[in-house]
């Protein structure tokens, strides 16, 4: 799958992988080492994150049931979390850099096909 910003028609990734069971978006990217170019994790349900013994920034974009952008965190770090997001019904875990370089921004609808 694949995740595209409808405002701009800029890809925000082209490999999306689902984490929708408990097991799946307890793990999220932990052990990872980085992630690929293209790479993107979708959690659903998910309000908050954390980024607990990870090993590198990512970039988080959190959607409505719409799939419309709420909130974004830019480049958030190892050993950190995120606020919780009431009206969030799932995130999007990217590389860090990718909301600047899709120039993704609150109120953009994402389409994940």
């Amino acid at each position: 799958m694949k995740a595209v910003n409808l405002r701009n028609g800029r890809e925000l990734a082209s490999n999306v992988l689902v984490a929708d069971s408990l097991l799946t978006r307890l793990k999220g990217l932990l052990g990872k080492e980085n992630m690929q170019s293209g790479e993107c994790l979708w959690i659903k349900p998910c309000m908050s994150i954390h980024t607990l013994a990870m090993k590198f920034p990512i970039d988080v974009i959190f959607l409505n049931r719409k799939r419309r952008v709420i909130a974004v965190v830019k480049n958030i770090g190892p050993n950190r979390c995120t606020r919780l997001y009431p009206r969030a019904a799932s995130v999007l875990e990217l590389q860090a850099g990718i909301i600047e370089a899709t120039a993704t921004e609150i109120g953009d609808e994402i389409e994940i096909l």
